[in-house]
C-alpha cells in the first residue's frame, strides 16, 4: 500500500502518500511492527484484568506474557517459513526479516499454547483456567493486529472494483482508499476478519457474565469454534494463503480448531475433567 492516501472526509483529515514505515532519527520503524506491539500490550492488559476479575494472581500473567510473546513470534515465523520453504531455502537470511510481514497468526496461537502448557506445569496452575483468562486478550490482539496487514497492503482478497467495495456498506471509505494498491482495488479480507474478531470479543464478554453456568475451558472452546468458523470463510477469499498441495493450510487448521472447540464445549457440559467451575473465584463485572 505504499504511496496510498487515507481520507477521513467527515473529520477533515487526509494522510497523503502513506508508506509502510515512519522514520525516527533516520531509523525506519514499520507500522506493522508498531501495530503488532500495541496489540500485544492491549492483549496483556486484558488478560491481567481478567486475572484480577477471577481472583487470580495478575503477576503470573505478566510473567507468562514475557514467555508467550517470544514463543508466539517464533511460532508465527516458523509456521510461515515452513509453508514457504521453497523460497526461504534459497534466501535463508530473509527468515529473520520480520519487517515486511510474514507472521502467520495460527503459528502464533500454537506457539503461545505450547508455552502455556509448559508454563502451567512449572507454576502448577490450571491450564484451562489460564486459557480462559487469556482468550479475550488474544482476540484483542487479533483485532488490532489485523490493521498491520492494512498498512502492509497484504492479507487481501481478489481484485475487485471501487464500485463493488462502495456497495458493501460495512466498509469505511478510508479502507476502500487503502485497498487501492498500485492502481488496483482488492477485497479487504483483513477487515472482514477484524469485524469477525470484534464480534467474537463482544460475545465472549457477554458469555463470561454467566460464569455460574460455565465450566473451566468452555470459554476457550467458544473462542476456538468462533475463530475457526470465521477464518475458514475469510481464508476462502484470500489470495496469499499458505498452501499444502491443493489445500489452504489455514482452512485445515480452522476445521481442527472448530472440532477441538466443540469437543471442549461438549465435555464441559458433560462434566469429566472440565468439571472445575469458577465458583471459587470472586467475580465483578
Amino acid at each position: 500500500m505504499t504511496g496510498a492516501s487515507i481520507r477521513f472526509p467527515h473529520l477533515g483529515i487526509v494522510i497523503e502518500h502513506l508508506g509502510k514505515s515512519i522514520s525516527i532519527f533516520g531509523f525506519d520503524i514499520a507500522y506493522y511492527g508498531i501495530i503488532i506491539g500495541v496489540g500485544m500490550l492491549c492483549g496483556i492488559a486484558m488478560a491481567v484484568h481478567e486475572a484480577k476479575r477471577t481472583g487470580q494472581n495478575p503477576e503470573m500473567y505478566y510473567d507468562f506474557a514475557l514467555c508467550a510473546i517470544v514463543s508466539a513470534i517464533v511460532g508465527c515465523r516458523i509456521y510461515y517459513v515452513a509453508f514457504e520453504w521453497s523460497y526461504y531455502s534459497q534466501h535463508p537470511l530473509e527468515i529473520f526479516n520480520l519487517r515486511q510481514g510474514g507472521l502467520a497468526i495460527y503459528g502464533g496461537i500454537i506457539g503461545g499454547f505450547i508455552c502455556m502448557i509448559i508454563f502451567s506445569k512449572i507454576r502448577k496452575a490450571s491450564l484451562l483456567l489460564m486459557a480462559d483468562t487469556v482468550v479475550p486478550g488474544l482476540l484483542i490482539g487479533q483485532i488490532i493486529g489485523r490493521w498491520g496487514n492494512f498498512f502492509n497492503g497484504e492479507a487481501h482478497g481478489p481484485e475487485t472494483t471501487r464500485e463493488v467495495l462502495e456497495g458493501i456498506k460495512i466498509i469505511p471509505k478510508f479502507v476502500i482508499d487503502g485497498m487501492n494498491i498500485a492502481g488496483t482495488y482488492y477485497q479487504p479480507t483483513f477487515y472482514y476478519e477484524f469485524l469477525w474478531c470484534l464480534l467474537g470479543f463482544v460475545i465472549l464478554l457477554c458469555v463470561r457474565k454467566f460464569y455460574e453456568y460455565l465450566k473451566v475451558g468452555q470459554l476457550t472452546g467458544i473462542y476456538l469454534m468462533w475463530y475457526g468458523i470465521g477464518r475458514f470463510f475469510v481464508e476462502s477469499l484470500r489470495t496469499d494463503s499458505l498452501m499444502l498441495k491443493e489445500f489452504k493450510v489455514a482452512q485445515i487448521v480452522s476445521v481442527i480448531m472448530f472440532v477441538v472447540g466443540l469437543i471442549m464445549l461438549i465435555l464441559g457440559f458433560k462434566g469429566s475433567k472440565f468439571e472445575n467451575r469458577y465458583d471459587d473465584y470472586e467475580r465483578s463485572c
